[in-house]
C-alpha cells in the first residue's frame, strides 16, 4: 500500500486486491525468488546485489499479472516499488526486533540464552 500510495504508476483497487496480491508475491517469493537468485549470482555478484531489485521487480509485475485490482504500469515502476517495498519491510523488520526484545545475532553465552547447570550428588544435574 505504501508503494501505491507513492508511486502514480501502481494502483491498488481495494484492500482485499492488495491483501490478495501480497499473499500471491509471497507464494512467487517463496517458490521462484530462490531460483532466480541461484541462476543470475553471477550478475548479482557483479552489481554487489542491486540486482535483486530487479528480480523483485520482475516478481512484482508477475503478481500484477495475477491479481485484477493490482496493476503496475511499466517495469520502472516496478523497481521503484520493489525498493519501498523492501524499505517498508527493512524498517519494520527494526521495529518488530527491538519491540520483541530479540537482537539476534550473537552467540548463545552473549545473549544471555543459556542455563547453568551444575552435576550434584553422584549424576543428578540441578
Amino acid at each position: 500500500m505504501a508503494a501505491s500510495y507513492s508511486l502514480s504508476g501502481v494502483y491498488v483497487k481495494d484492500f482485499f486486491s492488495a491483501f490478495f496480491a501480497a499473499a500471491v508475491l509471497g507464494l512467487l517469493n517463496t517458490f521462484f525468488r530462490p531460483i532466480l537468485l541461484v541462476l543470475t549470482l553471477p550478475i548479482n555478484v557483479l552489481s554487489l546485489g542491486l540486482f535483486t531489485f530487479v528480480i523483485n521487480a520482475l516478481l512484482i509485475k508477475m503478481a500484477s499479472g495475477v491479481i485484477s485490482g493490482f496493476e503496475i504500469v511499466d517495469f520502472w515502476t516496478a523497481i521503484l516499488a520493489a525498493l519501498i517495498i523492501s524499505i517498508v519491510n527493512w524498517i519494520l523488520g527494526i521495529l518488530l526486533r527491538e519491540r520483541s526484545g530479540f537482537s539476534g545475532g550473537g552467540r548463545p553465552s552473549d545473549r544471555g540464552d543459556y542455563i547453568d547447570l551444575k552435576k550434584k550428588d553422584g549424576d543428578r544435574w540441578e
